[in-house]
């Protein structure tokens, strides 16, 4: 009934779970929160939110080119900031990826990211 999604393109799971799920006999693919981790080294990218959102971003962006989508395909977000202060510069950087019919979100600081991370981004897509 589903299909693990797999790429080099985007860092590996931290944990016992897929970067994303596509639904067999449906049209949606379920995207695992990105971090701004590089996925050659591991290691994170850039200091600041607006650093780390560009390297989500591309993470997300990898992970759905692999499972066939694309980012106009996304239908919803979430994003998790360490920090609600980083609001601003996240939503600059993250507005560059949907310019047209950006698609439903939520955002909410969390207490703690995996690795210290400023922002993860989860989504949802339909697939063309």
């Amino acid at each position: 009934m589903r299909e693990a999604i797999k790429t080099d393109h985007a860092p590996a799971a931290l944990g016992p779970y897929s970067q994303a799920i596509k639904v067999r006999g449906s049209t949606f693919v379920f995207l695992s929160g990105q971090l701004a981790l590089d996925p050659k080294t591991g290691s994170f990218v850039g200091t600041s939110a607006a650093e780390q959102t560009q390297q989500v971003m591309e993470n997300l962006k990898a992970v759905l080119e692999a499972s066939g989508a694309h980012m106009s395909d996304v239908v919803r977000t979430t994003i998790f900031l360490a920090d609600m202060n980083d609001f601003a510069a996240v939503n600059e950087v993250y507005g560059r990826y949907f310019t047209q019919n950006p698609p439903a979100r939520a955002t909410v600081q969390v207490a703690r990211l995996p690795k210290d991370g400023r922002v993860e981004i989860d989504a949802i897509a339909v697939l063309p």
